[in-house]
């Protein structure tokens, strides 16, 4: 029987009953009700169950999931989704500034670092911090300062924590050949598509329909496939991010937020509001604010002019003070300020987030990301090492950091060729017509976004989605 991840109802309560304990939603009756019915707890790692339910547990399931999407949040006003909303709450929003010129050189460091960093982070996605450790040990790679590989780690060890199915073959040292296709390489590519398009005058609606012309419904995961498949549906953003989807406040729309920062250098109040209207055809709430965080990182990095510790600052600036991402990323900072390991900053991490939010949560992941960005100084190596070693989403993190880190390095000569040169200028992809694309090109495409006048645009009425 076909299992199909991240969208099955009895799949999603336990997602969804964990999410309403991070919100402060009082879900014990329904949870109650659930595990009396034999409803499972969420997969900890994979995306569906081991077993197909019952269409009796699975109507349960349908409808538990909209009894709980009722219930209230007592953190809604500290933590809104709506712009105007999110605004109200950050005292030092960035003004608007004048316009910063942004070199295809340091674009083309971007790319190049975000996909190194998604390619270190690949083969160890979804093993626990431990196997991480011990695999780079055997290695002699840890903290890892090269790729990953296989050569000289026992047998046994392997047995115990094996790589990432689907990225071994193209992501350990040893086999790499180009960047393999990832999602978080194809939303920066799908945020250039849309851009392309639409301008920076983009609406949801406009995402909504540059996803359906261009990324297949399989390239999705977490909130962007439930969101999917509600567009699919017939429901429009922002109702799309919110109907039966317990993913909400993943690390989803944080892994599309680069291309914004990228297109508005040195603008990071315009490079969080383009991120907004990107999130929240996925997200909500902390979610979001993820997203608007490392906009604003980004575009401040992409001045050249500002180091990683006053990037991370402006980044803040846009999330509401009082939230829960807010106060995961001013402690990951003081942690990584007082600690000099890394891994006793991680432990710290972990101990805090692990036993609340799963691996591919916002908060914590956004916090690893500001700790190795702080730790490092942002070094280029340092960065993108410290927060794969972290664990947690490790190729989305890395990405993030290694974009940062690659636009502060300012070219690609400045990053290390033993990082770059396996990528051979190219990458794999099956969003539009990117495929076999070299970095080279990627900068020189969104350096001519970046430079696009930005006319505000018309009100338009709205039209169906395809």
């Amino acid at each position: 029987m076909l299992r199909l991840t991240w969208v099955q109802p009895e799949d999603l309560v336990g997602h969804e009953l964990r999410q309403a304990r991070l919100d402060g939603r009082d879900a014990a009756a329904v949870a109650a009700r659930w595990r009396a019915a034999g409803g499972d707890e969420a997969p900890s790692r994979a995306g569906a169950s081991a077993r197909p339910a019952s269409p009796r547990l699975r109507a349960l399931a349908g409808d538990l999931l909209d009894e709980l999407a009722r219930l209230p949040s007592p953190l809604a006003d500290a933590e809104p989704t709506a712009l105007d909303r999110i605004r109200a709450l950050c005292p030092d929003w960035p003004s608007p500034r004048p316009a910063v010129s942004v070199s295809p050189a340091r674009l083309e460091a971007a790319w190049l670092g975000r996909a190194v960093g998604c390619l270190l982070g690949k083969p160890v996605e979804k093993l626990p911090l431990t196997g991480i450790r011990l695999l780079g040990r055997a290695a002699g790679n840890w903290p890892p300062t090269r790729y990953f590989t296989a050569r000289g780690v026992p047998g046994e060890l392997l047995t115990a924590y094996p790589w990432n199915r689907r990225s071994a073959p193209t992501s350990l040292a040893e086999n790499i050949d180009g960047m393999p296709e990832d999602d978080d390489l194809n939303y920066p590519l799908l945020g250039l598509k849309l851009l392309q398009r639409h301008g920076r005058g983009f609406g949801t609606a406009d995402v909504a329909r540059v996803w359906l012309d261009e990324l297949p419904a399989g390239r999705t995961f977490t909130a962007e496939r439930l969101a999917y498949r509600n567009l699919l549906t017939g429901m429009e953003p922002p109702d799309t991010a919110r109907h039966r989807n317990p993913f909400r406040e993943w690390i989803g729309a944080l892994i599309r937020a680069d291309v914004h920062g990228w297109t508005n250098p040195g603008d990071p109040g315009a490079a969080a509001g383009q991120a907004h209207r990107d999130a929240v055809l996925t997200h909500t709430a902390v979610g979001v604010h993820a997203a608007m965080f490392a906009a604003a990182v980004v575009a401040d990095a992409a001045t050249g002019a500002a180091d990683v510790h006053a990037c991370l600052r402006t980044g803040l600036a846009v999330v509401p003070s009082g939230s829960r991402l807010a106060r995961a990323v001013r402690h990951a900072v003081r942690l990584a300020g007082a600690h000099a390991d890394f891994d006793t900053v991680v432990d710290a991490l972990h101990a805090v987030h692990s036993p609340a939010h799963h691996w591919v949560h916002a908060v914590p992941n956004t916090a690893l990301i500001a700790a190795a960005l702080t730790h490092a100084d942002g070094d280029f190596t340092g960065s993108v090492s410290r927060v794969v070693s972290g664990g947690w989403d490790t190729d989305s993190n890395g990405a993030t950091v290694g974009g940062v880190a690659g636009l502060l390095a300012g070219s690609p000569a400045a990053l290390p060729a033993h990082w770059t040169a396996p990528l051979k200028n190219r990458l794999a992809t099956s969003v539009g017509d990117f495929d076999g694309t070299g970095f080279d090109t990627l900068a020189h495409l969104t350096h001519r976004e970046a430079t696009r006048p930005c006319p505000s645009p018309p009100p338009r009425p709205p039209s169906p989605l395809p």
